[in-house]
């Protein structure tokens, strides 16, 4: 533009060029540069384009390592029986697990306890066959893990994370997400269960209230009782409950755990938690250290023998069992 009113600004001086013809050589490079900006910009979105889709094209190309063998089985109902023999899992040059064993039985409950990085999520994980273990085997109902479809062993398995996602739609859709013909009545019921019809009903407009994305606008505490009445209504033959209830107070975490133990005859359920008392009341503890089981039992078991169990107990509650107990038998007297 500088230079064609500089050439053309002399040109009119010396009379080789009238100012109208000047005006209309401007109006036409104005003209012709919208486009060509627009050009610029289309060839910019087009290799940006061509990028993202040859990733996507990628990704959709790419198989799991994790597949079905041929003679995959399919039972009706999966019982939820599950015993790991001496197994063991690594990433790469990092041992995750090391020779873990334990049973657990169908209406058991299993808590899992120890430090960040301890293996805790892994164990769960080689359960819903999201990793195949280096060695040993990992059995439910007695066969080996590998032989069931993955869509069936996934289909009997129902998970409730620390970390929460909500999608952006009303409470009733959220919870009914696993079961999408689920009724309004059942959804109710577990979201009772979980502790979480009482604060729902007290919203403006009750389980027709919509969340952000994440949850937003929700507490942690009723982001996950939300997501717990979601994991139940599947009615799963294994339920995996990760800290779960971590951001709840101990009294409601009670209630939940109560509720639970009444529904959980036909149900295989592990507890991952930080607290002892989310995992006090299960049949079968196991306290993990650096992939490995270093203790496993139930509560009393475990507070006998005065090991790694024990000292977290008495960090987190100290003598307050027995002051309660006195109190108690205070007020009695």
């Amino acid at each position: 533009t500088v230079v064609m009113l500089f050439v053309g600004g002399i040109l009119v001086i010396q009379d080789q060029m009238t100012l109208g013809d000047l005006m209309a050589f401007n109006g036409l490079l104005w003209a012709l540069n919208n486009p060509m900006r627009s050009a610029g910009y289309l060839i910019n979105d087009t290799q940006r384009f061509i990028a993202a889709s040859a990733k996507i094209r990628e990704l959709l190309a790419t198989e799991s390592k994790i597949q079905n063998q041929e003679d995959a089985v399919e039972p009706e109902r999966i019982k939820g029986e599950i015993e790991f023999k001496n197994v063991s899992f690594s990433f790469e040059d990092t041992d995750a697990l090391r020779k873990v064993s334990f049973k657990a039985s169908p209406g058991q409950t299993i808590g899992i306890i120890g430090h960040t990085g301890a293996g805790k999520s892994t164990l769960i994980n080689l359960i819903c066959r999201f990793y195949e273990p280096v060695s040993g085997k990992v059995l439910i109902d007695g066969k080996d893990i590998r032989s069931y479809s993955i869509r069936r062993l996934r289909e009997s398995i129902a998970m409730a994370m620390q970390e929460v996602f909500l999608f952006s739609d009303t409470i009733e859709a959220n919870i009914r997400y696993g079961v999408p013909k689920a009724s309004s009545n059942q959804i109710q019921q577990f979201a009772s269960m979980a502790e979480a019809d009482s604060f729902i009903r007290s919203m403006p407009e009750g389980y027709d209230t919509v969340v952000g994305e994440r949850g937003v606008g929700l507490s942690g505490g009723q982001r996950q009782r939300i997501a717990l009445a979601r994991a139940l209504i599947k009615d799963p033959s294994v339920l995996i409950l990760d800290d779960t209830t971590s951001a709840l107070d101990m009294e409601t975490e009670m209630r939940i755990q109560q509720k639970l133990n009444e529904t959980t005859r036909k149900r295989t359920t592990f507890i991952i938690a930080h607290r002892i008392s989310s995992v006090k009341a299960a049949d079968l503890i196991l306290v993990l250290k650096r992939g490995r089981v270093i203790e496993q039992g139930t509560h009393d078991e475990l507070m006998a023998l005065k090991g790694e169990y024990y000292t977290v107990f008495e960090t987190q509650f100290g003598d307050f069992d027995k002051e309660l107990a006195s109190l108690t038998q205070k007020e009695a007297n």
